[in-house]
């Protein structure tokens, strides 16, 4: 069995990760260690907080019992907003706190981005634009160029948890472009385990959603690969570049 430990920032869509764990239908269990989110805000500085080392640090012992062979920070926002440099150090933190391979959903887009080996992305993002910007320059800084990116000026992930299928499609559709080769929905607050196939028949291209990297990330971490198409493309196809940080 490989096990798989998750530091979930309060309670959202926590329970896509118990969906997603049906859906691998294989001998691996995911476990989700909540954490003290603070100020519920997609705001900056309510987000740098979010992250921080403490609040990671707390989730640690917990999760370490749970047999976790990787832990990653299952929170978009709550890493891109350090930047590239800073989302490197936060892991790395997180690394040595849980003396385990970690890594956290930011840079679990940047490897899935290369995993499927697409080049132009579009974003459909809940945040307020100015969040989603972080992203767009998180992402580029990994090598991705961004076409297309939409905010949609959600200020808490309360709100975006009670977010169905008619909202999640209306996002995708909305910040799909022409010219992207994927579409990426970077809320982990978001509900997407149960969308991703039917969003990839929509849009006609690979989609990655937040929670759906996540895992994926964590399966990367402890040299793991399931085929799991329920999860879309990402969990489909065989890799054409090697993963690797720049």
């Amino acid at each position: 069995m490989t096990a798989l430990g998750f530091l979930y920032p309060g309670h959202s869509a926590e329970d896509d990760y118990p969906r997603m764990e049906q859906l691998l239908d294989s001998d691996i269990r995911l476990h989700v260690v909540h954490t003290d989110i603070g100020e519920d805000a997609h705001r900056v500085d309510a987000l740098l907080e979010m992250g921080s080392a403490a609040r990671l640090t707390a989730g640690v012992e917990e999760l370490r019992l749970t047999g976790a062979e990787a832990v990653v920070w299952a929170c978009t926002s709550g890493s891109f907003v350090f930047g590239w440099d800073g989302a490197h150090d936060q892991v790395r933190a997180l690394a040595r706190s849980a003396g385990l391979p970690a890594s956290s959903t930011s840079f679990a887009f940047a490897h899935a981005v290369r995993e499927l080996g697409v080049e132009r992305v579009a974003v459909a993002a809940t945040y307020p634009e100015d969040v989603a910007l972080h992203f767009s320059a998180f992402l580029k800084a990994a090598g991705a160029e961004v076409v297309a990116m939409r905010g949609s000026g959600i200020i808490t992930a309360a709100e975006v948890g009670t977010w169905g299928w008619d909202e999640v499609l209306a996002l995708a559709r909305a910040g799909d472009h022409p010219d992207a080769d994927a579409v990426l929905l970077p809320d982990t607050a978001l509900h997407t385990a149960a969308h991703i196939q039917p969003l990839e028949a929509d849009l006609g291209k690979p989609v990655l959603t937040a929670n759906q990297v996540t895992v994926w990330e964590a399966l990367r971490l402890a040299s793991r690969r399931v085929n799991a198409p329920a999860l879309g493309t990402l969990f489909t196809k065989e890799p054409v570049v090697q993963i690797r940080d720049r």
